[in-house]
């Protein structure tokens, strides 16, 4: 029975891993079950073992993209707050790969205008993944001591995000990649990083 249960572990993961990328790179109306199957080497009868409906991955779905990004917080910002983490974090997400691995990361760049479509309870945890994160820079903002680090940390999250979406819709990436690396010192240097 253990085997039995770990093979649907296992088997909900990859679809869950298939999905995920899948979402970073088309948005909710690119996953279609029968694709998402067919991608993950599952028949599409054996989708409804593993969830109630489209909507139900979509919402797991979601969360497994903000459990990675959860653990690159936790690298960065986990072991303390404190203004190398930030840093680190904020190179990291402005680097080069960010700009060209669409299909992982941060599910933020590439979902973030479809959040107000998501059923309800995927856009509910999005907005949960991206308090998360917000949370995250708020604390390390509090402890390098800046004013209201609540308010900056939106500010700082939401010039992240759009720097990558922004970069991402350069049709040359010497150009998208000169635009992230502009936000990541501009950032940095209007943070006192």
């Amino acid at each position: 029975m253990a085997d039995k249960t770990a093979h649907k572990e296992k088997t909900r993961a990859r679809i869950l891993d298939e999905a995920a990328m899948a979402l970073r790179q088309s948005g909710t109306d690119g996953v279609s079950v029968a694709g998402l199957m067919k991608r993950a080497g599952l028949t599409h009868g054996g989708f409804y073992a593993h969830f109630a409906s489209r909507d139900d991955l979509v919402d797991h779905a979601v969360g497994r993209m903000f459990e990675d990004s959860a653990r690159m917080l936790d690298r960065f910002v986990g072991s303390g707050p404190n203004a190398q983490g930030l840093s680190g974090l904020i190179d990291y997400y402005l680097a080069p790969q960010a700009y060209r691995v669409r299909d992982q990361g941060c599910p933020m760049p590439g979902l973030m205008s479809e959040a107000p479509r998501m059923p309800d309870a995927a856009r509910a945890r999005f907005q949960r993944g991206v308090q998360r994160f917000r949370a995250a820079i708020a604390l390390a903002l509090t402890d390098m001591g800046k004013p209201d680090p609540e308010q900056l940390a939106a500010s700082v999250l939401a010039e992240m995000v759009g720097a990558v979406t922004m970069a991402r819709s350069f049709e040359a990436e010497p150009d998208g990649l000169a635009w992230l690396d502009a936000c990541r010192l501009a950032l940095k240097q209007r943070l006192g990083l």
